[in-house]
């Protein structure tokens, strides 16, 4: 708990599980990314329910939200907004990619095409 007694939701996403992890995959990187998937999964229908939730307190036409079209400004912004959350969600593979490169490694895929070129 933080000092004001609040919940550090922050901390507590960040704390280590206690115990195995769960294996459905057998292979810890595709446990990674089902992970990943779930928990995008999980913030998505929590964000369309109070989305669904403020667009019916706010009597707001369907129709109307369907043909928004944004301003310059506004595209400008979004643009920012979701290059920086797609950084946010591939944090983890870049750093995987960077870790390869310091390490001299090369991903499969350009050692796959290589050998089938031979």
């Amino acid at each position: 708990m933080s000092e004001e007694g609040q919940l550090d939701w922050m901390l507590r996403a960040n704390l280590a599980p206690k115990g195995k992890r769960p294996d459905f995959l057998g292979d810890p990187d595709k446990e990674k990314l089902l992970s990943m998937v779930l928990a995008l999964t999980g913030e998505l229908a929590v964000t369309r329910l109070r989305l669904d939730t403020i667009e019916r307190m706010l009597g707001v036409d369907q129709a109307a939200i369907d043909a928004y079209a944004p301003d310059t400004q506004a595209g400008q912004e979004r643009g920012e907004w979701l290059r920086e959350y797609i950084a946010r969600i591939m944090r983890g593979p870049q750093q995987a990619m960077e870790a390869m490169a310091r390490t001299g490694d090369r991903p499969l895929d350009e050692v796959s095409r290589e050998l089938r070129d031979m």
